[in-house]
């Protein structure tokens, strides 16, 4: 069934936000010289270019052209709106490209213009060829099958969830650490004023986290996602099957991050008995909310992203963190280390909002009872 809230259409638009802070990173420097923002289009094109260059303004935009034409299907857009719909990505490369004139650390350029409407249009293309046969269909009918039809916004989360376990963490799975971060903008914010004293005058933060707590931060922070699938899903079977999904892929984009961080021969540096043990927790509390009522398992979410944050957030950064975030923010990465990093100490509270909002919600429990 089409929908004019399509998940497809939301993801659409939070891709489309992620090229536009990889574009325009790091925000900062603007400069105008009086020149026309158009003048770019009149420059020869670039000598010199890299692969890596290359690969990420064509594939990048692949995923963008591909989620837009989706959501025309999923949306029921007219026919005739397809070439509109190749388009948008267009218009968008030509967006960012004429902003980075005014950005001394980045230089616009024609072929990448070139490279970013091709991404678009292919994945424009793809998108079709779905609809042609037949595989958005299905899609959309093994999705109701396995969620309520009002899940679009943990369908969301979800997806958006491996992103944010990208970036580095003091703790595994432990996103949402943001206190220290809130109290450093609010000194410099209140430096030179009376109010600075509040900052000062506030409880020290505890020691280093001990292991048992860290094998408690690595269990709740995989079952939030847990609990907010399982919020969204009648069947106890599909429940177990996508437990087993979403722990296997947390610990793979895990081990992807610090492959990243550090180098591929470091991919598993950051295992510890502590993390399987914590590991072992989340699959044995999983499999207990497989059995659970949905709007159980949607408060159970608020409330072990309650400790989650509140012990996260009294404890200080560690030293491996500090030193991981300086490889991050160097090299090609620097375009997307902030978006990770957003995305790490926003989701939670995001998924502590579609929580709530999920106890609220009026569910015909008639037509999506539990079911094996």
């Amino acid at each position: 069934m089409a929908s004019g809230r399509s998940t497809a259409s939301i993801l659409a638009f939070l891709f489309a936000c992620l090229v536009l802070y990889a574009s325009l990173y790091p925000f900062e420097g603007w400069v105008f010289r009086g020149q026309a923002p158009w003048a770019w289009l009149r420059e020869p094109w670039p000598r010199y270019w890299t692969a890596f260059d290359v690969m990420a303004n064509l594939v990048g935009y692949v995923p963008l052209g591909l989620l837009i034409g989706l959501a025309q299907i999923r949306n029921r857009w007219p026919a005739w709106s397809w070439p509109l719909t190749a388009l948008l990505p267009v218009v968008l490369s030509l967006g960012v490209e004429t902003l980075q004139v005014y950005l001394p650390m980045r230089v616009p350029s024609r072929l990448d213009l070139v490279l970013n409407a091709t991404g678009g249009l292919l994945g424009v293309l793809m998108a079709g060829l779905l609809a042609l046969t037949g595989t958005e269909r299905r899609w959309d009918a093994m999705r109701l099958r396995w969620f309520d039809p009002q899940a679009r916004g943990s369908l969301v989360l979800l997806a958006l969830w491996p992103f944010a376990l990208l970036y580095p963490a003091p703790v595994p799975f432990g996103l949402g650490q943001v206190a220290m971060r809130l109290s450093e903008q609010m000194d410099r914010l209140l430096a030179d004023t009376p109010f600075q004293s509040w900052l000062t005058a506030g409880p020290s933060p505890l020691p280093p986290l001990g292991p048992l707590t860290q094998s408690l931060c690595v269990m709740l922070g995989l079952l939030a996602p847990l609990l907010l699938a399982f919020g969204d899903m009648p069947s106890r079977i599909r429940r177990f099957w996508l437990m087993l999904a979403l722990i296997g892929t947390g610990l793979a984009v895990s081990g992807l991050s610090a492959a990243l961080t550090w180098g591929p021969d470091h991919a598993w540096s950051w295992s510890s008995a502590p993390l399987w043990l914590g590991v072992l927790l989340a699959m044995t509390g999983g499999l207990a909310a497989v059995f659970l009522p949905r709007r159980l398992c949607a408060a159970l979410l608020l409330l072990t992203l309650g400790v989650l944050l509140a012990v996260l957030n009294r404890a200080p950064d560690s030293p491996y963190l500090a030193e991981s975030l300086e490889l991050w923010e160097q090299g090609r990465f620097i375009r997307f280390h902030g978006l990770s990093q957003w995305l790490g100490w926003l989701w939670p509270y995001a998924a502590l909002v579609y929580g709530a909002a999920m106890i609220f919600r009026r569910t015909d429990q008639a037509r999506h009872p539990s079911r094996n």
